[in-house]
């Protein structure tokens, strides 16, 4: 925790697991035995101790939407989010110039003056402890052997009221002087002693010091505390009888001395007035509970944790009305907090936000210093009643976009760890403005490059440069190869021809869902983005071409023209290669290898030969699998004769 927004977002997480195991307590009050009445309280230290949000999930409910609004509402600030690095408060290097800056000093300082307060208050009970005088070891010895118990050194100290045992490494008995200890607080204490039960008293003081400024969690540690100490008077009735146990009520009842209940390091057999009284009534009504009472105590236990621990995934709320006063705030709160944890999710929110022009998409995958800018453009759209508001978002797209034909991921690579560039290709419904209609076999696509990169916990996504509008045969839905689309080119020179290979790649988050009737159906895109999602149709594809770069007059004398390629590892000795077979054949293996043979080249306006190429899909989403060959090995052959083996090298200037 490292400001008040953070604090806010831990404490509110922690006092919704509270509530309910609060609830749940109250309803399983009288049929838990107390060991599972205390350690149930591990599932809400649990949440204490873990950072909120860790994973992107949260304990019951999305809080940080609650924390996101109640910020943009009281500060305007859109382009920020409360992150917990660690459940403990951080210290600032900086002086403090808001009030929120101001409002974290503040906790800070309670933080640490509870602290300090406690520590205190410990030293100085050590410090009169340290004046007591060694007590008899006789009777203390007694009562551990007879009940199977370890001993500590024991003092007895003027003024004490009652029996405890201060320290946990080095622990002492205390016990009032001049008085003779009844054996059954001995057994109260040495059953503290052996079960470690000052640890726990530090664990309750450090929590309710962290979290001093929620009453909540002060009257859950303070049950806490009362639960160990019932807990302790369970273990003892288990180790009494009959009227044994009525005489140690009685001694109860004559312990009503609060003076050293919530020393931190300590556990005393009183623990106030206040809780005498219900720890007699527990005593009235006790009871051996059987064998099985652990079991359900266990699924107790097992029910809470599951959604207090594993959480529950913010979830993108979309605004159907106004958005402006607490909704809008709310509405870009969702959205940031919605964040993308795969690059592949942050990729497929982005190309969603710009199918579908959705402002509150695009907050979902954009960088925080764009969320205040994005959050202005939602008020203005709002202002012109624009509907739904969050269609007005000018994404620079040069036309209305064809939503059912989906996206495409380009030519997605690694650039650095955590740093991947691709494009974002969509189908547009028309031609861009000034433009003609696209004639029979092709239509007008555009494409825009982006880069998606870790910005903390989340992925986001940033535009490269505008959209770019351009001609493309047969770009469908399905992934293809697109000529009109940048490519890695692989190529080298034999005699009049130049040898290339054009690599791509795409991909997608799969969004397409089956629907219709029985007798019709149809797959629809979804354009719901998946911020959690990842990569499952993902294809390469390569196209062999050999480019003619000779004179006129030995055009003439060609016949055919055939190729064969495969990929090619640095150090790797050259594949063997396959004759590429009889005239106009082409063929192409999952493994990259590609091949083909062209005849009937005239020579008079043909330069560029398609001879074969292919597509290959592959699984997974891990951008490395991706990356294209270092080179290509070739076979040239002319008239049906090899005539040229080939190192196909990467083209710097045809990389996207």
């Amino acid at each position: 925790m490292s400001d008040l927004w953070s604090v806010l977002l831990q404490t509110l997480t922690a006092s919704g697991a509270a509530a309910l195991l609060l609830a749940v307590k109250a309803v399983f009050r009288d049929k838990l035995p107390p060991r599972w009445q205390f350690a149930v309280w591990g599932v809400l230290g649990a949440v204490l101790a873990m950072p909120a949000g860790l994973g992107g999930r949260y304990a019951l409910f999305n809080w940080p939407l609650v924390v996101e609004t109640a910020r943009s509402l009281l500060t305007g600030e859109h382009g920020a989010l409360a992150r917990v690095a660690a459940p403990v408060p951080l210290p600032r290097p900086v002086l403090p110039e808001t009030a929120a800056e101001w409002g974290y000093l503040l906790y800070l300082a309670g933080v640490l003056g509870l602290l300090a307060w406690n520590l205190g208050a410990y030293v100085r009970l050590r410090s009169l402890l340290r004046r007591g005088v060694p007590a008899a070891e006789a009777p203390i010895r007694a009562v551990a052997e007879r009940y199977g118990l370890p001993v500590c050194p024991a003092v007895e100290v003027e003024g004490l009221a009652t029996a405890f045992v201060c320290g946990v490494f080095r622990p002492v008995l205390a016990l009032p002087a001049g008085e003779t200890a009844d054996e059954k607080v001995l057994l109260h204490e040495l059953l503290h002693l052996k079960h470690r039960d000052a640890a726990w008293g530090l664990v309750i003081c450090l929590f309710r010091c962290l979290h001093w400024c929620n009453p909540l969690l002060w009257h859950c540690a303070n049950l806490a505390g009362n639960d160990l100490e019932s807990l302790c008077d369970q273990r003892v009735l288990e180790r009494l009888e009959g009227e044994e146990r009525r005489d140690y009520g009685r001694i109860l009842l004559a312990m009503a001395d609060e003076r050293y209940a919530r020393t931190p390091g300590t556990s005393s057999i009183a623990n106030g007035g206040k809780q005498i009284r219900r720890r007699i009534e527990a005593i009235a009504r006790f009871k051996r509970y059987p064998r099985g009472m652990g079991l359900v105590g266990l699924c107790v236990a097992l029910v809470l944790a599951a959604p207090l621990l594993a959480g529950t995934r913010a979830q993108a709320v979309r605004q159907e009305g106004g958005v402006t006063g607490v909704h809008g705030a709310a509405a870009m709160a969702s959205a940031r907090t919605t964040y993308c944890t795969t690059y592949a999710g942050a990729l497929d929110t982005y190309a969603k936000a710009v199918l579908d022009r959705n402002v509150l998409y695009r907050a979902m995958c954009a960088p925080l210093e764009e969320q205040n800018a994005l959050a202005e453009q939602l008020r203005r759209a709002q202002e012109r009643s624009a509907w739904p508001p969050e269609s007005d978002w000018d994404c620079g797209l040069p036309g209305v976009p064809q939503i059912s034909s989906g996206y495409q991921i380009y030519n997605l690579r690694q650039k650095e760890p955590d740093v991947f560039e691709g494009l974002v290709v969509v189908e547009l419904a028309g031609p861009p403005e000034g433009a003609q209609w696209h004639p029979n076999g092709y239509c007008w696509i555009a494409f825009q490059p982006v880069r998606t990169e870790r910005e903390g916990r989340r992925w986001v996504t940033r535009p490269l440069a505008e959209f770019q509008a351009v001609e493309a045969y047969g770009w469908m839905q399905l992934p293809s190869r697109c000529d009109e689309l940048p490519n890695l080119v692989f190529e080298d020179q034999a005699g009049d021809f130049t040898v290339q290979v054009k690599w791509q790649t795409t991909c997608r988050v799969d969004s397409y869902e089956t629907g219709g009737s029985m007798f019709f159906s149809s797959r629809v895109f979804r354009t719901t983005p998946q911020p959690q999602g990842e990569f499952t149709a993902c294809y390469q594809h390569t196209s062999l071409t050999a480019v003619y770069t000779g004179s006129p007059e030995r055009r003439k004398e060609i016949r055919s023209v055939g190729a064969s390629c495969a990929p090619m590892t640095q150090g790797e000795t050259r594949p063997q290669l396959r004759n590429p077979g009889g005239e106009n054949s082409s063929g192409s293996s999952s493994d990259g290898e590609s091949w083909g043979d062209q005849s009937g080249f005239d020579g008079e306006t043909q330069n560029e030969i398609f001879l074969g190429g292919g597509g290959t899909g592959f699984e997974g989403s891990d951008a490395g699998s991706w990356a294209p060959p270092d080179s290509y090995a070739a076979d040239l052959y002319i008239n049906g004769e090899k005539t040229a083996e080939l190192t196909l090298l990467p083209r710097e200037e045809g990389v996207s």
